[in-house]
């Protein structure tokens, strides 16, 4: 029997507990874990911790909170700012945090070569801290690895890590995707965490655990981060059901991971067989379908993909291990329609820009 989400293209946040992960809450420990003094959640954290190469792991109940509190424990004193993607979730899908948690002004940077940051990009609109008191000073680069689906070659990663070290700024990941790096690149998790001061890895996404995020890093950052979980409202009790779930995401959905990388890309080779314009390229488990030059109106959308027992909503497609080859087929259809509409009914409007936003929300969790 298929699960509910087979059909489902809006968002890897999608994916769902297995049956075997719900039957593991029965043997959940149930100690207080604001206290640390739960198992599970303890065991989570050290073994995420040690997976990416840290001290310390700290459990949140959402990517918003672990990237959240990760840059306001690297922000000391305001004024600061913080270089991001000017894709990145931790600017553009965290409810506007960085201003109001950190009072940080934010440095969002176009890509130049349209896929991932490069040192250049950085270097090019980073703000030293040399006196001048008209200016927020960089005080934390945020990088955000995959980012649209799009992988930051660990080279670069590495150019930025040494200039940032050189020049006393912090570092964050916000590593929500860093599994499907991961499975991409065959890079070790440790390769990539020598490079960060921390790292936020998602629990949620892709690997069907019902809730929760792993920050990672230091002792002592670790320590002043559950500080401010505690202060936003973040602490959970009895957490060992969750985290026991998540152990077994992780056991058992990981590898299988690899299957929405391949039916994304098998998608994104069809779309060009129609003539459909991708966006951007599909590396691992999005499809982005270029929201200007396809000429689709995004109202037809999801009209299509329900006439075709799939659920779309904007131009992004996005792919999970519980995604079903009957889904997969009937995306297919879906996809020559809105083809066909767009060439007999071509769709202008500059509100086009972006669309894809309004498909993508809470991917922070």
């Amino acid at each position: 029997m298929l699960p509910d989400n087979h059909n489902e293209f809006r968002s890897d946040t999608f994916t769902t507990p297995t049956e075997s992960m719900l039957k593991s809450i029965s043997l959940a420990s149930v100690g207080d874990s604001v206290y640390n003094e739960d198992k599970d959640t303890s065991l989570l954290e050290k073994r995420v911790a040690e997976m990416m190469g840290f001290e310390e792991g700290l459990f949140c109940c959402s990517g918003t909170l672990s990237n959240q509190i990760a840059l306001r424990s690297h922000l000391k004193q305001p004024p600061h700012s913080v270089i991001c993607d000017n894709r990145g979730h931790v600017y553009v899908h965290e409810a506007g945090g960085l201003a109001t948690l950190s009072q940080a002004m934010v440095t969002d940077i176009i890509a130049s070569n349209g896929l991932y940051l490069t040192l250049e990009d950085i270097v090019a609109r980073f703000i030293p801290d040399d006196g001048d008191i008209h200016a927020a000073p960089t005080k934390v680069v945020s990088l955000e690895n995959t980012i649209h689906g799009l992988i930051h070659p660990i080279e670069e990663i590495r150019r930025i890590s040494e200039w940032c070290h050189a020049n006393g700024l912090m570092l964050h990941l916000d590593g929500a995707r860093i599994w499907d790096a991961h499975i991409a690149t065959g890079v070790p998790f440790t390769e990539y965490g020598k490079y960060f001061d921390s790292i936020s890895i998602c629990l949620s996404k892709g690997l069907g655990a019902p809730i929760g995020s792993v920050l990672v890093g230091s002792k002592q950052f670790i320590k002043k981060a559950n500080h401010f979980k505690k202060q936003n409202g973040g602490g959970i009790r009895q957490c060992g059901m969750l985290a026991r779930m998540a152990q077994v995401a992780i056991d058992e959905n990981l590898q299988r991971m690899k299957s929405a990388h391949v039916m994304a890309r098998e998608v994104a080779d069809y779309a060009d067989c129609l003539g459909l314009i991708l966006e951007i390229p599909c590396q691992t488990n999005f499809v982005f379908l270029d929201p200007l030059k396809n000429k689709i109106d995004p109202a037809i959308i999801p009209v299509i993909g329900e006439k075709n027992n799939v659920k779309i909503s904007m131009f992004r497609l996005s792919f999970s291990f519980q995604t079903s080859r009957e889904a997969v087929e009937n995306l297919k259809v879906a996809l020559k329609e809105l083809k066909e509409y767009a060439d007999a009914n071509p769709y202008v409007s500059s509100k086009a820009v972006g669309l894809y936003h309004s498909g993508n929300k809470g991917e922070s969790n």
